[in-house]
C-alpha cells in the first residue's frame, strides 16, 4: 500500500481470514445528512454491522489518505469538517496531493473497496442520468465506475431527482446487470415502486452469490447491482414525492441551479418540502441496505 492508501488492521485481518466485510460510503455523513445525526447514523451503522457479525469499512479521504476502514474519531472528524469535499474517482488523485479530507461517492468507494478486496457495498441511492441530459449530458461517474469494478452493490435504486428511465438503459449500455431484491419492479429511493420494470429478481442471498460467481467464472469486470426497495410501510408518499419533485426542478430551473450544484440543490429542497419527512425515509433506505450488504456479504464469504 502507498502513502496514500490506507487499510485499518480491522479491514485487513478481516479479508485475509475470509469474513464477511461491507464497504460503507462516507459522502452520506460528510454530505447527506445534517449534524448531529450524520455521525450518529454512520456509527450505528457500523454497530448494525458488527452485530450481525459482518466487518464494517467505512470509506473517506482524511487529509488526502484514502481510508478503507475509517476510526470512529476519522468519522466524527469527517461529520464535523465544514471544508471537507466531495471526492470522485476522478478527484482522489487531487485530494491525495493537496492533502484534502473528502467523502467518497458511490464511484470512488467502489474502487476503494474493490482495491483493497471488499466485494460488497451498501450505499443509499445511485448517481445516474440526470433529467435534461439530453442537453447537458450531466451523467454520473457512478455509472462508468459501475461498468469497470466487479464487486456488487446494494442501493435503493437510483435518487428519485434523475431520469430512472435513462438510467438503466444506460446500465443496460454498459453491461451493469440489475437484480430486484425479491421483486421486479425497480425501487425509487424515497418510494418503493419507481415504476420502471427489471428482468431479474432474487429471493435469496446466496442466489445473488451465485450470480457474483458465475460473473466471476466469466471474467467479467462489471458490477452485480441489487435493487432493495425500502419496505413501502415506511416510503414517501409517492404523491408528495411526485408533488414535490416537480416544484423541485422549477425552482432549481429558476434559479440556475445547474451541474455539482443540482443534485445537493434538489435534496435539499424536498427535506424542506416535506418537512423532514424525506431525511427519515433516507436513514431509514440506508439501514435497509446495510442489513442486506450484510447478509450477501456472508453468503459470499461462506462460498
Amino acid at each position: 500500500m502507498t502513502s496514500a492508501l490506507r487499510v485499518s488492521t480491522e479491514v485487513q485481518d478481516a479479508i485475509a481470514a475470509g469474513k464477511p466485510v461491507l464497504a460503507l460510503e462516507s459522502t452520506i455523513f460528510t454530505h447527506g445528512l445534517p449534524r448531529p445525526r450524520n455521525f450518529e447514523v454512520a456509527t450505528e451503522s457500523e454497530e448494525q454491522l458488527r452485530a450481525a457479525g459482518v466487518t464494517p469499512a467505512t470509506i473517506g479521504v482524511v487529509k488526502g489518505e484514502l481510508v478503507i476502514g475509517l476510526s470512529t474519531e476519522e468519522i466524527k472528524q469527517l461529520s464535523n469538517d465544514d471544508n471537507v469535499v466531495k471526492a470522485s474517482i476522478r478527484d482522489l488523485p487531487i485530494t491525495a496531493a493537496k492533502k484534502l479530507s473528502a467523502g467518497t461517492t458511490v464511484a470512488a468507494t467502489a474502487l476503494a473497496a474493490h482495491r483493497a478486496g471488499i466485494k460488497v457495498f451498501s450505499t443509499g441511492g445511485l448517481g445516474g442520468v440526470h433529467q435534461g441530459a439530453s442537453q447537458t449530458f450531466d451523467e454520473s461517474a457512478d455509472l462508468g465506475a459501475l461498468a469497470n469494478l466487479p464487486i456488487v452493490v446494494v442501493s435503493a435504486g437510483v435518487k428519485s431527482i434523475l431520469d430512472i428511465g435513462l438510467t438503466l438503459e444506460r446500465l443496460e449500455t454498459l453491461n451493469v446487470p440489475v437484480i430486484g431484491w425479491k421483486t421486479t419492479n425497480y425501487p425509487g429511493f424515497y418510494i418503493t415502486d419507481s415504476g420502471y420494470d427489471i428482468d431479474y429478481s432474487a429471493d435469496t442471498t446466496d442466489e445473488i452469490a451465485d450470480v457474483v460467481a458465475s460473473r466471476d467464472a466469466l471474467n467479467l469486470t462489471s458490477t452485480v447491482l441489487v435493487a432493495n426497495p425500502i419496505p413501502a410501510e415506511k416510503q414517501l408518499s409517492p404523491e408528495t414525492l411526485e408533488r414535490v419533485l416537480t416544484s423541485a426542478h422549477s425552482a432549481a430551473a429558476e434559479e440556475n441551479i445547474v451541474g455539482h450544484d443540482t443534485t445537493p440543490f434538489l435534496l435539499d429542497y424536498i427535506q424542506k418540502a416535506t418537512k423532514g419527512e424525506s431525511l427519515e425515509v433516507n436513514i431509514n433506505v440506508y439501514k435497509n441496505n446495510v442489513q442486506l450488504g450484510a447478509e450477501i456479504a456472508k453468503s459470499i464469504s461462506n462460498r
